[in-house]
């Protein structure tokens, strides 16, 4: 089958590479355009775009699917389109260039966490188990019918980048297979089924810790939002990000925000039991370990986290 793939960030990558090794003809990439990253901002391929390069295959740069972009998905002629974490909408008349449609590898059992950020909302909502689905893209939002389905269980110190990574590599599996069946006339789409959930797109606040809130929902909000945005609080005003912290039910005195170090492990007060701070980068600074940070300080006793 000749397939189109669309997709832009890293996660994305392994579904490209199984669909090539899988012996599709993967005759066209759409990814968004070029970005500035890091601090000098240098204008950079997305990971997808740069898998292609190395791969000899035609990209398609668009930062949405308009008439131009889909001309040019048309020209492609593909029989499918596989698209994984692309970061657009796909508007009707795309939709319907190819005749098996478009093939969404998500990473969440849909209906739950429909949205940008399925893997960050189910660990900071406290999953126990997520997984991946492959669905026919429809209008709506991720409410297609479903081909295939994997679950993958949610560790308790695993972050959301853990987490995806895992879910990336597998589900770059099941969505060879979803198109090898459909290629053979085997795929079967069923209806999604069971409670909807919404999974939007992180902000920066997502990654604000309220001490007041309970030692676990900060430890599952920290590693929700790691690596982006990350987990962050404030001291003098200023911004200071977090690595996930550990929780340390044997200490119950701190106030919510207030530090005391307990051996060499430096601890905050939340709104039940302390947390251990494991990695701190004050604004301005490296990150660096907790206890080293603590070192610097003339009186941890005075400091407190908004």
């Amino acid at each position: 089958m000749r397939v189109l793939f669309a997709g832009t960030p890293a996660v994305a990558v392994p579904s490209l590479d199984a669909l090539v090794e899988a012996g599709f003809d993967v005759a066209a990439v759409l990814t968004r355009p070029d970005a500035p990253v890091g601090r000098k901002r240098v204008l950079t391929p997305s990971p997808v775009a740069a898998r292609a390069a190395e791969l000899g295959i035609e990209v398609i740069r668009a930062a949405r699917v308009d008439a131009e972009a889909t001309a040019r998905i048309a020209d492609v002629n593909p029989d499918v389109a596989a698209i994984v974490a692309y970061g657009g909408l796909v508007p009707p008349a795309a939709l319907a260039v190819p005749r098996h449609g478009w093939i969404n590898l998500h990473f969440s059992l849909l209906p739950a966490w429909r949205g940008a950020a399925p893997v960050q909302r189910a660990v900071m909502a406290g999953d126990d188990v997520t997984g991946a689905v492959t669905f026919l893209l429809e209008e709506g939002l991720d409410t297609g019918p479903v081909f295939g389905t994997l679950t993958e269980s949610v560790g308790p110190e695993d972050t959301a980048g853990e987490l995806l990574e895992r879910l990336s590599r597998s589900g770059a599996v099941l969505l060879a297979q979803t198109l090898s069946a459909i290629g053979a006339g085997k795929a079967s789409a069923q209806p999604q089924a069971g409670e909807v959930s919404l999974a939007p797109k992180l902000t920066l606040e997502d990654g604000h810790l309220k001490w007041s809130h309970p030692a676990l929902a900060i430890s599952r909000q920290a590693r929700g939002v790691t690596p982006e945005p990350g987990a962050w609080t404030v001291l003098d005003g200023q911004r200071v990000k977090l690595e996930p912290v550990r929780l340390r039910p044997d200490v119950t005195t701190l106030a919510p925000g207030a530090l005391a170090l307990h051996g060499k492990s430096v601890l905050v007060g939340t709104g039940s039991h302390a947390v251990e701070l494991t990695r701190i980068q004050p604004a301005g600074k490296k990150m660096m370990a907790a206890a080293d940070w603590a070192r610097g300080m003339a009186s941890l006793e005075s400091v407190v986290f908004e």
